[in-house]
This record gives C-alpha cells, sequence and structure tokens, in this order.
C-alpha cells in the first residue's frame, strides 16, 4: 500500500536541505520503498505573502491521509513574532498529539567527538522529550513592559497522563534495547516537577529488567560531558528535554547532523512528523553550505517509521561512510557545498 508523505520545505536552508533527502527518497522509491510526495508551499514566503500559516482545513487533510511529514525548518527574521512558525510546528505537535520528540544522539565518527578520550563510541543515546506540556504550553503573563516595574511570569504544565505516557514510552525502548534509563528533573528547586519522580517510582515496578536512575538536570548535563558512555536512554520534561537533546547533538558532530521523531508511540500508525533540528540558519541560507544529513537521517526515522527498518539502517550506514570518506560539508570535516553532499551520499548509498 502506498503511503503518502507530506513535505514541508519551510524555510531559510530547509528548502536546500529537503531538496536533497528528496533525492535520497526517490533513491528508495526504486527499491521498494513505495510513497507518495506531497509538497506544501508553506513557510514564511507564503505567510508574506497572503498571510497562510497552517489553515486548519489542510492540516486535517494532511492528518487524515498521510502517513508521516518530512519537516525543513521554519523561522524567519521578516516575521520576528514567528507567528507561521507557531501555527506549523507546534500546530502540528499539539493538534496530532505528538507526544514524544525522539531525538536518536550517535556519533558517526571519532572526530567529531569534542570530549578528550572519548571515541564514536561513547555516545551513542536517545533522548525521549515529552513533547505537548510543560514549558512550553504558553502559559503566562506579563506586567509592564518595558518599565522598572516589569514583570514576566512563565507557567509549565504536568499532567499525571502527559509525564506517564511519555516515560512509558521511554521505559518501553529502554525494556526492547536492554539500555538503562535515566530520568531528568529539577523537583529540589522546582517542587511542582515531583510529578517526574513519582510516576517513575510508579512505573518502574512494571519494568524490572530496566536499570532506572533519576537525576536532578544540572547534575545530568555535567555527567554527559564527563561519562557520556553511561547514558541510553534520557527522559524529560519539554525544555529540559531540548536542552539536552542540542548538548548531546554538540557531542556526536553538531545540528547539522541531528535527526528527530515527533511520535505517539502508543498508536502505532499514527502520523509522525520528521525534521532536522538544526534550524531555518537565515545566515547561511542560499549559499549551498547546510548540511543535508540531518534532514536524511531524519528521512531515516521516517521510513522506519512507515516499516522499512532495512532502508533506514542504509541510510545510517551511508552517513557513516560519507562522513569517514570527507565527502561532506565543512562544519563536519569536508569540503562540498549542500548538493555535492547530498550526491555523494547517494553515491555511497547505492553501494551499502
Amino acid at each position: 500500500m502506498t503511503a503518502r508523505v507530506a513535505v514541508i520545505a519551510g524555510d531559510g536552508i530547509g528548502p536546500e536541505v529537503i531538496a536533497q533527502a528528496l533525492r535520497v527518497l526517490d533513491e528508495l522509491r526504486q527499491r521498494g520503498v513505495d510513497v507518495e510526495v506531497w509538497e506544501l508551499p508553506l513557510g514564511a514566503e507564503q505567510y508574506l505573502k497572503d498571510g497562510t500559516t497552517f489553515p486548519l482545513e489542510l492540516r486535517d487533510e494532511v492528518r487524515r491521509t498521510c502517513a508521516a511529514v518530512l519537516l525543513g525548518a521554519v523561522g524567519d527574521p521578516r516575521v520576528p513574532g514567528g507567528e507561521h512558525a507557531h501555527d506549523i510546528l507546534l500546530g502540528m505537535r499539539t493538534s496530532w498529539d505528538l507526544y514524544a520528540n525522539v531525538r536518536p544522539v550517535r556519533a558517526l565518527h571519532d572526530r567529531l567527538v569534542p570530549l578528550r578520550d572519548k571515541t564514536r563510541h561513547d555516545v551513542d543515546l536517545v533522548i525521549y522529550r515529552e513533547n505537548t506540556e510543560g514549558q512550553y504550553v504558553g502559559a503566562g503573563r506579563e506586567h509592564g513592559r518595558g518599565t522598572a516595574a516589569e514583570i514576566a511570569i512563565s507557567r509549565e504544565v504536568h499532567t499525571r497522563r502527559g509525564v506517564e505516557r511519555l516515560l512509558r514510552a521511554a521505559f518501553d525502548f529502554a525494556q526492547e534495547r536492554g539500555w538503562p534509563l535515566v530520568m531528568t528533573d529539577k523537583s529540589n528547586a522546582i517542587p511542582a516537577q515531583g510529578i517526574w519522580r513519582r510516576v517513575l517510582a510508579e512505573l518502574r515496578a512494571e519494568y524490572p529488567s530496566v536499570v532506572v536512575e533519576q537525576l536532578y538536570v544540572d547534575a545530568l548535563a555535567a555527567r554527559l560531558i564527563e561519562h557520556p558512555e553511561r547514558h541510553r536512554v534520557i527522559a524529560a520534561s519539554n525544555l529540559f528535554g531540548d536542552i539536552l537533546a542540542d548538548q548531546c547533538a554538540a557531542l556526536a558532530g553538531g545540528l547539522g547532523l541531528a535527526p528527530s521523531a515527533n511520535v505517539h508511540p502508543a498508536a502505532p500508525g499514527h502520523i509522525g512528523l520528521f525534521e532536522p533540528v538544526h534550524g531555518s540558519a537565515p545566515d547561511i541560507a542560499g549559499r549551498g553550505l547546510a548540511n543535508p544529513l540531518g534532514a536524511i537521517r531524519s528521512l531515516g526515522l521516517l521510513v522506519a517509521h512507515l516499516g522499512h527498518a532495512a532502508e533506514a539502517a542504509r541510510i545510517e550506514r551511508a552517513a557513516e561512510e560519507v562522513l569517514a570518506r570527507k565527502e561532506c560539508t565543512p562544519d563536519v570535516g569536508g569540503t562540498l557545498g549542500t548538493v555535492a553532499a547530498g550526491q555523494a551520499f547517494i553515491d555511497v548509498l547505492r553501494a551499502v
């Protein structure tokens, strides 16, 4: 059965890296990955033209008819309020209840690991970040902006349902892999985050084979630098997961390589959103400098979501090989531009 995939190239370097990911997808289609691509012209250009962000009826059609969405990046300095980016990205995450942001972090070559005496084998973990609650719900208010008495208040929201389902997804993955799990919070300073520890204590009895640890986020951030090899699965709130995932991406070669999946693990077949995490990078947009590997590896997560695990594994092997050959962009040790790096990847993919 043909799976329909919506593609939103978006802003900045998004169209450049997504173009290379789609070239890779064309290769996979020749090998039996049966997908139909539906490209949606959403982003800052459309918003500036007619005010369109992501119309509700279109978002509903995508939800009904597509198995997955591949997103490049959203964010443009010409839209300082980020209205279109909010509606596109957060609209999909929240309206489709994509409660788990899954961030695999795996160093693909020793030279990319910036830590002394550590190799690529020491950086191999997955972060499960809660994706619909926490500090990103937009709850709060401001008083007296621009005055000496200015006050800004932000609230965070953690529900038992939200915490439990994210932790359960992390537990399930850890149990499947035979990996240890660490849950992180800051409940010693923010008592409301104690819900994470309470739910963790309840769930761990259901997963006796999983080695479980709980660490305050500042301690975990430090230990990830000192001993990244001690960590395999990390479960975190929206804010802490966001921060730690970018920190860990730096340990594996940088954001240009980092893929992500926004999924609803409790319901197999639920639509998923897949995107590189480097952002729109407007400072290098249009210059042919963007690293396409984050987008290509996100495509790998997407095809795995569609049931093509072998092709996803081929993508990872090809990424390792182009980095080993230095047939990649300058940010990861090569000399190629975006298009040439995409072609180098395809050449290797055909051989692995």
